[in-house]
C-alpha cells in the first residue's frame, strides 16, 4: 500500500467517526432544543456519514481481486451502496418535510441560543473534516470534501437564523430553514441517484464520445469497418470497452499484430479498465449477426 492511499484512508476513517458522532449528538440536540432545522441537517450528515462509511469500506474492499463469481472485481458494490445512502435520505426527508409544514401551520418555539451552541460545533466538526480531506490526492477524498462542505454552508446557514432569533423570536423560521435545506438535500439524492441508475442500466458513459473513438479506430490501417461497439460504466469512473473489427487489406499475421498494438495505444487514451476486441478476417462473417 502507498503512503498516499493509506494517509487518504486514513483521512475518511478520521471524518467517518467525527461525522457520525456529531450526527448522534445532532439528533438528540435537535429533540433537546425543538429544532426542526436540526434534524433535517443531522438528516444529511447521516447520509454524509453513509458515504464515507460505506467509502472507507468499499477502498478495503476495492482491494479483492476479482472471482468466478465477480469477474470484474468489486468496483460496482459501490453503486449498491450509492443506491441503498439515496434511498435513506428519500425516506427521511419525505419525514422532515412533512414535520417542517405541521410546524408552520400549528408553530413551536425552538432554543435559539441551543441552536446556536449546536451550529458553531457543527461549522467546526464539518469544518475540520473537509479540511483534513481537501489535500487528499484520491477521488473519494475530494468528492467527500465537497459533501463536508456543503454541510459547513447548512450549519452557517442554522448558525445565522438562531441569531435573527435571539433577536425576533418567531416559531416560523426554523420549519422554514428544514424545508429548504431538505429540499436542497432532495435535489442532490435525485440527481445522484439519476446518475446512478444510469450505471446500472449500462448506459453510455457522458464523457466518452462514441462517434469520436470510431472515427479514430476507422481511421487506423487495414480496418474496413466496426460493429458491435458497447461501452458501459463499472462504478463511475472506471469504463468497459467491447467492439468487432472488420479487417481488410490484410496479407500476413505481422499486419493483424501491428494492429491491436495500435489499438491498445489508442484504448490507453481514454477511461477504459477494462477492453476488449474482436477481430475478423475480410472473409470471415460476424458469429454475432
Amino acid at each position: 500500500m502507498s503512503h498516499h492511499h493509506h494517509h487518504g484512508q486514513n483521512n475518511i476513517k478520521t471524518a467517518f467517526f467525527l461525522n457520525l458522532g456529531f450526527t448522534i449528538l445532532e439528533f438528540f440536540g435537535g429533540i433537546y432544543v425543538n429544532s426542526i432545522a436540526i434534524i433535517s441537517d443531522a438528516l444529511h450528515d447521516l447520509g454524509d456519514s453513509l458515504s464515507l462509511g460505506l467509502a472507507w469500506y468499499l477502498d478495503n474492499k476495492s482491494k479483492k481481486s476479482a472471482t468466478n463469481t465477480f469477474t470484474f472485481g468489486y468496483k460496482r458494490f459501490s453503486l449498491l451502496g450509492a443506491l441503498i445512502n439515496s434511498l435513506v435520505l428519500i425516506i427521511g426527508s419525505i419525514f422532515i418535510i412533512r414535520e417542517g409544514f405541521l410546524r408552520l401551520f400549528e408553530p413551536e418555539f425552538s432554543d435559539a441560543k441551543g441552536m446556536m451552541i449546536f451550529a458553531i460545533i457543527g461549522v467546526l466538526v464539518n469544518g475540520y473534516a473537509a479540511f483534513k480531506l481537501s489535500h487528499g490526492k484520491t477521488l473519494n477524498e475530494k468528492v467527500i470534501s465537497w459533501h463536508l462542505i456543503e454541510d459547513v454552508l447548512g450549519w452557517a446557514a442554522v448558525l445565522a437564523a438562531s441569531i435573527i432569533m435571539m433577536f425576533w423570536k418567531t416559531p416560523y423560521l426554523d420549519p422554514a430553514l428544514s424545508i429548504m435545506i431538505t429540499l436542497y438535500i432532495l435535489w442532490n439524492v435525485f440527481k445522484r441517484l439519476k446518475e446512478t441508475l444510469m450505471i446500472f442500466l449500462q448506459a453510455s458513459p457522458k464523457e466518452i464520445d462514441e462517434q469520436e473513438i470510431m472515427s479514430k479506430l476507422e481511421a487506423l490501417p487495414h480496418v474496413d469497418s466496426i460493429h458491435h461497439v458497447h461501452i458501459w460504466s463499472l462504478d463511475g469512473e472506471k469504463h468497459v470497452f467491447t467492439a468487432h473489427i472488420k479487417l481488410k487489406e490484410v496479407s500476413g499475421f505481422d499486419e493483424v499484430l501491428q494492429l491491436k498494438k495500435d489499438l491498445r495505444i489508442l484504448l490507453k487514451g481514454y477511461p477504459f479498465s477494462h477492453h476488449t476486441i474482436e477481430v475478423e478476417l475480410p472473409e470471415e462473417v460476424c458469429a454475432m449477426d
